[in-house]
């Protein structure tokens, strides 16, 4: 039997080899012809192949008899293990609706994979809904989650040496959470989501989602809507699986991971309820071993060019403020980092074209309709504001741009046209934040652009709720909620709650929010997030008092306290840092690992 070389260097001989691939609808075509390579010649460790094989490193040999014994434990013949073991890595569960149909994807994308020629085994892993753990002791966790994902898939594939991986997740931290593993383990990697909700009907026939029922929370203390009508809502917002159905923060990553290049087209908009989506799954099974043979990692197509890529599709469609997050932790995983000035750049470039819910009356379905992420990168890409030359997992960017339907003029506007010359993605700085603040322009009322108001100053989400339900929030105030950043919570809550309930009272035209927390993707109105240095670390954000003023300028990206140098610097004298809130288990961990939001929240 023939030595291993090569194991732990590269999974593939031929890992250079970067052309473009098949279109996805000549995905079967295309990988007829390579299957001689992927197929055994004979059984029993004799085969002839031009691949060296990562897994061979637990099935080739007489000293991995016991190895092959275990994999034959799990019904595997010789045949199976002869061939590429390709790692189906779903966050399948009974929680989520994002995620509770992701067994029926994870059966299509190893259909796909045994079309082409390889082995699938599946393994797991975990995921919160932020829609569940929203406003209580759970949002720690959440974010948190994104990390103890990431370690999971790495330990998973590497202690099982996979030739390949499909990734399969659908909502908020599980996206980015497998994206950051991809990065790290740089083996051939395809992404496809479980797809997002179809959208809910009102009784007047309005499109509603999951936002609806925090704004009815708002709306029912307001005395605007009455409990029957939220009970409606509640029946009818969230009418199928699928991640949320608006461009919340899963599916602006799911659409991400399209400009990414690491998921087929499609992967962001497709339905979890169409057989589209049960196609779209195959084929990502088929086209990872078509990768495998082709030598072509994960880094090779997650570089510098597919970030910067990212984050103009980010601020064409303004996406959730976490992506911002996500994306930045995502280019530190692939070695490409970026910056809030690249951020910032990325918005003054590009244009903003789509607005769907919250920045909107449309959804995610609505897109899909008019062609999909494809329409968005046709435009981008025909107006220069793309790196052409990026490869994907079907091609590089330019030869997809050449296929891309042209925009409808509704859903998608032209460049020429747009909803705002820069992009739905704001950063802030000024001398409340002085390395960022972040804030999802597009869904702003141009009334609230500018806003100075005195500090409602609150030291956690729960003690805000309590006075913004407590109708002790008035037209004109700024509520500044702090100690709840990535250390500080720990955790960075999102802040959906207080958001919701602002607008749903009616106060969106005049009150602002402020955090060293985040927002979900749902939130809408003049929040400002991410506030860097976070308030644990003795940010300026620890040091603002009750009534003093606040200026945001979300035009201009600039967010200052109005207190004089001379102040501040007595209420720094006097400032201590807050005793740990945990001491033990993840958290505590994590609050003494994390990065701050400025750097993407990843652990040190």
């Amino acid at each position: 039997m023939r030595a291993l070389e090569g194991i732990g260097r590269s999974p593939v001989a031929r890992r250079g080899e970067t052309g473009p691939g098949p279109t996805v609808t000549g995905i079967e075509e295309a990988l007829g012809a390579r299957l001689a390579i992927l197929t055994p010649a004979s059984v029993g460790g004799k085969r002839e192949v031009t691949m060296q094989l990562r897994s061979d490193a637990i099935k080739q040999g007489l000293a991995r008899a016991p190895h092959r014994s275990l994999l034959k434990a799990d019904g595997l013949t010789d045949e199976e293990l002869e061939r590429p073991l390709v790692a189906v890595v779903s966050s399948q569960n009974e929680v989520i609706p994002g995620h509770i149909h992701l067994d029926k994807i994870a059966e299509a994308v190893k259909a796909g994979v045994r079309m082409a020629g390889g082995t699938p085994l599946q393994v797991n892993t975990i995921g919160v809904c932020d829609g569940i753990a929203m406003n209580h002791e759970g949002m720690r966790f959440s974010l948190t989650s994104r990390e103890v994902i990431a370690d999971s898939v790495e330990c998973a594939i590497q202690g099982h040496q996979f030739d390949a991986m499909v990734l399969i997740p659908s909502c908020d931290k599980i996206v980015p959470g497998m994206l950051i593993a991809a990065c790290r383990l740089d083996i051939p990697t395809v992404l496809v989501s479980g797809g997002p909700m179809l959208a809910g009907r009102g009784r007047h026939g309005e499109e509603t989602d999951l936002n609806s029922l925090f704004d009815a929370a708002g709306q029912v203390t307001a005395g605007t809507m009455t409990e029957d009508e939220m009970h409606w809502l509640e029946n009818t917002a969230c009418p199928t699986c699928g991640s949320c159905s608006g461009m919340f923060t899963a599916n602006s990553i799911c659409c991400l991971a399209e400009a990414l290049g690491i998921a087929l087209p499609g992967n962001g908009t497709i339905p979890a309820v169409y057989s589209a989506r049960i196609r779209l799954a195959k084929h990502a099974g088929m086209k990872v071993m078509e990768l495998l043979e082709k030598g072509i990692t994960a880094r090779q197509i997650i570089d510098a060019r597919a970030v910067r890529n990212g984050m103009a599709l980010d601020q064409a469609f303004g996406g959730s403020t976490n992506t911002m997050l996500h994306l930045t932790a995502i280019a530190h995983a692939a070695g490409c980092p970026v910056t809030m000035d690249d951020w910032d750049k990325a918005c003054s470039a590009t244009p903003n074209i789509v607005r769907l819910a919250p920045a909107g009356p449309l959804h995610i379905q609505d897109l899909n309709d008019v062609g999909g992420v494809s329409v968005i990168i046709g435009e981008l890409g025909r107006n220069g504001l793309l790196d052409l030359t990026a490869n994907t997992c079907h091609g590089t960017v330019g030869d997809w741009v050449k296929q891309c339907p042209p925009v409808d003029g509704k859903v998608v506007r032209p460049v020429s046209d747009p909803y705002s010359p820069d992009g739905g993605l704001k950063v802030m700085r000024g001398s409340l934040a002085p390395d960022c603040g972040v804030v999802k322009k597009s869904a702003v009322d141009p009334s609230m652009y500018q806003h100075t108001g005195p500090a409602r100053v609150f030291d956690s989400e729960e003690s805000a709720c309590d006075a913004i339900f407590g109708g002790k929030i008035k037209p004109g105030d700024v509520v500044v909620i702090r100690y709840e950043g990535p250390a500080g919570g720990p955790g960075m809550r999102e802040m959906l709650t207080p958001t919701s309930a602002i607008c749903g009272m009616g106060l969106a035209k005049s009150v602002a929010l402020i955090t060293d927390g985040r927002f979900s993707g749902a939130s809408k109105g003049p929040c400002v997030g991410h506030v860097s240095p976070e308030a644990a670390a003795g940010g300026p954000i620890a040091l603002v008092h009750e009534g003093d003023e606040i200026a945001i300028d979300i035009e201009a990206g600039t967010i200052d306290l109005l207190v004089d140098e001379d102040e501040l610097e007595r209420r720094r004298a006097a400032w201590e840092p807050p005793a740990p809130k945990y001491t033990t288990g993840v958290l505590s961990r994590y609050a003494k690992l994390v990065t701050s939001a400025d750097k993407g929240a990843y652990l040190s």
